[in-house]
């Protein structure tokens, strides 16, 4: 989020389309064939949004690079740079430029989503600074961001039926809430806090809050300290199954601004919903 409040700004590289209708329509033997950088913008100019799915010819990797059709990402061992280069959905516009993140500190601990850890999540920079320069469209802004990683060995809708996450800035560092059901009801839920320098401390609460849900009708929910209500400020992204929302709440006593997201697996399961999702996902053959 940009430090104005007025711009904001998610990236997800894909390995594996975890959402992609493609991917599980193959039996997802192939994670590299189902390859994405997902951009989505959020500001004053509108929302843009870009995920074209690639097939392995269009993916290279190797320890510090990343490159997914047009678009690449590099580490220095100081500073993530992703070079963008995609084209948006549903109305086609170029969204082309560079986004720098400096982490503040880096986090070595591995959470285990689940009970039997088919599902592993990294928050690797809790704490980061961001630069974006686009240059199509036209606009520059620096903020405070967030870097992690998730991977797993099955499905998301296999080990889930649904979670909530929020991350949030605080003066001393950052706070990280994850509440994760998984399919026999069971629940697991992370607080965490971490410093500038990316150590952490787990947290019993704060106390569980209830959101309205979506025009979609998705559950969302989150954790705020007890006696605070929590506020959804703006729903950025608003799904049959998943929404991504700003709130204004207060965690281990300090009242800030959260990027939240709430994801229903039991709706992503449905057969009509996947089948709507190449509207937002388009594939495309060949390197670019």
């Amino acid at each position: 989020m940009s430090d104005d409040g007025r711009h904001a700004i998610t990236l997800i590289a894909f390995l594996g389309s975890v959402f992609s209708p493609y991917y599980a329509w193959s039996g997802r033997h192939d994670p590299l064939d189902h390859s994405a950088l997902n951009i989505a913008l959020y500001g004053a100019g509108g929302h843009r949004w870009a995920m074209t799915e690639r097939g392995r010819e269009a993916v290279s990797r190797n320890r510090t690079q990343l490159a997914v059709g047009p678009s690449q990402l590099d580490w220095d061992g100081k500073t993530l740079r992703i070079a963008v280069n995609e084209i948006t959905v549903p109305f086609p516009s170029r969204l082309r430029g560079e986004i720098r993140i400096h982490p503040e500190g880096l986090n070595t601990k591995v959470f285990a989503l689940d009970h039997n850890s088919r599902h592993d999540w990294h928050p690797i920079a809790p704490s980061a600074r961001i630069e974006v320069d686009l240059k199509q469209p036209s606009l520059s802004w620096n903020g405070r961001g967030y870097f992690d990683i998730n991977r797993g060995s099955e499905s998301l809708e296999a080990g889930f039926d649904r979670w909530d996450w929020a991350r949030a800035s605080l003066d001393d560092g950052s706070a990280v809430l994850y509440d994760v059901t998984l399919p026999d009801g069971a629940k697991r839920s992370l607080a965490l806090r971490f410093d500038h320098q990316g150590n952490v401390d787990e947290h019993i609460g704060p106390e569980p809050a209830a959101l309205p849900k979506t025009l979609w009708r998705v559950e969302r929910k989150t954790r705020a300290d007890i006696g605070h209500v929590p506020r959804v400020l703006k729903t950025l992204e608003d799904t049959p199954f998943y929404s991504r929302s700003m709130l204004s709440t207060r965690i281990f006593g300090e009242d800030t601004v959260a990027m939240h997201e709430s994801l229903s697996l039991n709706r992503f399961r449905m057969p009509l919903v996947k089948a709507m999702l190449p509207f937002r996902m388009p594939r495309r053959a060949g390197r670019l």
